[in-house]
């Protein structure tokens, strides 16, 4: 383990406000308080914050995300009292309440943005990618999709783009179990995720999602390579979504208590918290510090989102047209 306390604690900090952030966000629509759609990332954590680790802070790097978003904003740095306002459709929204849930971005630290077309996503960080290598930044762009976005035509032909040009992309295929109510386990073609990347020359491989430091040896391996000028990479990471697609969902294709098992045997958090613990890395004490300072933030976040405001109507037709 190559992760010192710190790291260990900002990795453990991550996961938790995203899980925390989620489980709220959960609440608060099933009570009516949130408009429009929400597709929560719970029981992903470790996927965005092993990953997103190794990128470095700033625009130079760049993420691309999806519909599922919120736990890969998170992770990159984008403040969660403006993301719970955006949710809410307030003022002082990250995107000044007009992108919601699905369309959460903040391009001045590399967030790319949420994005509601399924694989839309990877071909934005292609974009971001040839952007890099053209200029000499040496940026990496990291565009993370599901596993019906995998299936999809975009997704595909940004791969071979990618390969054609050697960019400088990390792809981060979020395998949850589900495409909406299909599950991947027969939904995709040869089975074998890993081997499809290879066959546009792809160097990859499948880690467990539910184990951080899985993800983030990978992630942090394959992004050392492609800094090196070694082209795209792919990763398969491989775990189970906590909520349905989507809020509302009534999740009626899922096995019985297949949720309840992934909670009790596989939470990313509880399996993180063990090794560190058990490893004499950090205590007990330390983490359930954190709990408690995300859990102040996360309450602030979703008061302020109350109390604060609608949008002002005037402000409608503005960030419709870009100025130059």
């Amino acid at each position: 383990m190559t992760l010192d306390k710190d790291q260990l604690l900002d990795a453990y900090r991550c996961m938790r406000t995203i899980r925390m952030f989620e489980d709220r966000l959960h609440e608060e629509f099933m009570g009516g308080k949130i408009p429009g759609f929400v597709h929560l990332y719970a029981g992903e954590e470790a996927s965005a914050a092993g990953v997103i680790r190794h990128l470095e802070s700033g625009a130079k790097d760049t993420v691309g995300s999806t519909h599922r978003g919120h736990g890969h904003s998170i992770a990159v740095g984008c403040d969660v009292k403006a993301m719970m306002k955006e949710i809410y459709g307030r003022q002082g929204g990250l995107c000044n309440a007009k992108g919601g849930s699905m369309h959460i971005a903040d391009v001045s630290i590399g967030m790319l943005g949420a994005n509601g077309i399924v694989g839309g996503g990877t071909s934005l960080s292609c974009g971001a990618a040839l952007t890099a290598k053209v200029k000499k930044t040496g940026g990496v762009a990291v565009s993370f999709f599901g596993d019906g976005a995998f299936n999809q035509g975009m997704t595909l032909e940004s791969m071979n783009f990618a390969r054609v040009y050697n960019l400088p992309v990390l792809f981060v295929l979020e395998d949850n179990g589900y495409a909406e109510s299909t599950s991947s386990d027969w939904s995709i073609g040869g089975g074998n995720p890993v081997q499809r990347a290879a066959g546009f020359g792809i160097r990859g491989e499948k880690v467990d999602g539910h184990d951080f430091f899985a993800v983030d040896r990978a992630a942090g391996e394959a992004i050392k390579a492609i800094r090196n000028g070694d082209g795209p990479r792919f990763v398969h990471i491989d775990f189970l979504r906590y909520y349905g697609h989507f809020e509302g969902d009534a999740t009626t294709y899922r096995p019985k208590d297949e949720v309840k098992n992934e909670r009790k045997f596989n939470d990313p958090l509880n399996i993180f918290r063990a090794r560190v613990v058990q490893g004499d890395l950090l205590t007990e004490d330390a983490l359930n510090q954190i709990d408690d300072e995300v859990a102040k933030l996360i309450d602030e976040a979703v008061a302020e989102a109350r109390e604060a405001p609608l949008p002002d109507l005037l402000t409608l037709t503005t960030d419709v047209y870009v100025s130059y």
